[in-house]
């Protein structure tokens, strides 16, 4: 059994990050059989306050030896099953930074406690049933979150939306495979068994479970977000671009070509959607060597991006260079930036415009004077919308391993159907059917092996 797995014992961590001269709290946690022993021994406290469950005591850490005063802190009391992991549970509450915490958590291991692995405490949480695995995953996504609608999703897992349709899914194919199983046992006692009316039950399970799977595209972008590469040609204004946008002076801008030398990274927030801008050096042929090594990881970036802003200078129209970008990128999601347009007199603007190359969206810019950028955000969520992704107001989305949970549920029902179709004996409609069970089991926990909740539970940060 692996170390994750070796949940006997009591445990400790720190559960806040640990900065120096930052935070003005820090968190030692501990949960398991010998935490309120541990607090006991470390905890002094003043006066005559009542050491009971969901009660914050004050006083002094000291070392148990020595009886030197390691900080002044704060005790939280949650003895089980009335806490996060259903064991007994203390916090000690010190003054934030490095030393203090740290010099808490020594003592800890020091007095019967060992470190926790990554996630362990959410693990426990799972073990004693206090959340189920939708719901540890939602914990997970909401410390990630990267903005309020990814956070509105993960709470969203945490509260239970995802959990309880496919807890009543599996219900139903569970009372399918009753019907079933009670023919084969007790065929000739019972009326046949109706076809149509198991197809058509197993028709509106997999149609829910395809309404669950199209959430899917929405999970990726709320938890990982869009990576967006600005390119172009030295000096069309993409660094501009990037402040603006950003609001911020992120990259450095001056008339000279070649600046920006490095990809310059930027994140943002755009309906709802957390994007990462990179604003990359100048694509052009040069023999400056640092500038060479920036044009190479432009064109890398424009490569990984799941957006290209091809930005041009509509001051001197498509050029030659612009068209070689363009070549080069066209096989990407694009949208071209016509930046600077502040530049172009107002009676040649539609004339030039209708010159241009036209890619699914184009949009005009003059980042200098910081507009466009509502535009550009209105054809970025319009991209987004055309993938049949919406950005914003999903209640809940799911992740990677909860959908490939579902389309093998789904994949089995399928085959429970044709089975029916082909009239095969009942003992093989079952099959097929106990693998559905057990796929829509895996994503609640219910039924789910070892590799997977390790594989789950060390993406967690230790004091989590």
């Amino acid at each position: 059994m692996s170390e994750l797995f070796a949940t006997t014992g009591t445990i400790a961590a720190i559960a806040t990050a640990v900065v120096p001269q930052q935070g003005s709290v820090g968190i030692v946690r501990v949960s398991g059989s010998q935490a309120m022993a541990i607090a006991q021994s470390l905890f002094h406290t003043p006066g005559r306050q009542v050491w009971e469950s969901h009660r914050i005591l004050y006083g002094y850490i000291r070392h148990p030896q020595t009886q030197q005063i390691v900080d002044e802190a704060l005790l939280l009391i949650m003895k089980a099953p009335r806490s996060y992991t259903r064991e007994d549970v203390v916090e000690f509450h010190c003054h934030g930074g490095i030393m203090a915490v740290q010099q808490v958590l020594q003592l800890c291991l020091e007095n019967g406690a060992r470190l926790a692995q990554p996630g362990e405490f959410t693990l426990r949480a799972f073990l004693n049933g206090r959340l189920d695995l939708t719901q540890a995953e939602g914990i997970a996504d909401l410390v990630g979150a990267k903005s309020p609608q990814a956070a509105q999703s993960a709470l969203a897992g945490l509260q239970g939306k995802l959990a309880h349709p496919i807890r009543q899914l599996r219900a139903n194919c569970l009372d399918i495979l009753a019907e079933i199983e009670a023919r084969i046992d007790f065929e000739e006692d019972l009326p046949p068994l109706d076809d149509k009316a198991i197809i058509s039950a197993i028709d509106k399970i997999a149609a829910e479970i395809t309404r669950l799977l199209e959430t899917k595209d929405q999970g990726e972008l709320l938890r990982t977000g869009l990576k967006v590469a600005i390119v172009g040609r030295p000096n069309v204004g993409k660094s501009s671009l990037l402040n603006a946008w950003s609001r911020s002076d992120r990259a450095i801008v001056t008339d000279l070509p070649g600046t920006t030398r490095d990809v310059v990274e930027s994140q943002l927030v755009v309906g709802g959607i957390p994007v990462q801008v990179l604003d990359t050096a100048g694509i052009r042929e040069t023999t400056d060597q640092v500038e060479k090594i920036g044009v190479e990881r432009s064109r890398r970036a424009a490569n990984a991006a799941d957006l290209v802003l091809l930005t041009i200078d509509a001051s001197a129209g498509w050029t030659e260079g612009d068209e070689e970008i363009y070549e080069k990128v066209q096989h990407r999601p694009l949208i071209l930036v016509i930046n600077k347009i502040d530049l172009v007199e107002e009676s040649k603007r539609k004339i030039f415009q209708s010159k241009i190359q036209n890619p699914k969206s184009k949009i005009v810019t003059a980042a200098a004077q910081n507009q466009g950028i509502d535009a550009l955000e209105t054809a970025i969520l319009e991209i987004v919308q055309s993938g049949k992704v919406q950005a914003a107001d999903m209640d809940l989305a799911i992740n990677q391993r909860q959908a490939a949970a579902l389309t093998q549920a789904k994949m089995s029902l399928e085959q429970v159907q044709a089975t029916i179709v082909q009239q095969l004996p009942f003992d093989f409609w079952t099959i097929d059917l106990r693998g559905a069970i057990q796929a829509l089991g895996e994503i609640t926990g219910e039924e789910v092996a070892e590799s997977v909740l390790e594989r789950i539970f060390s993406r967690f940060c230790i004091g989590k």
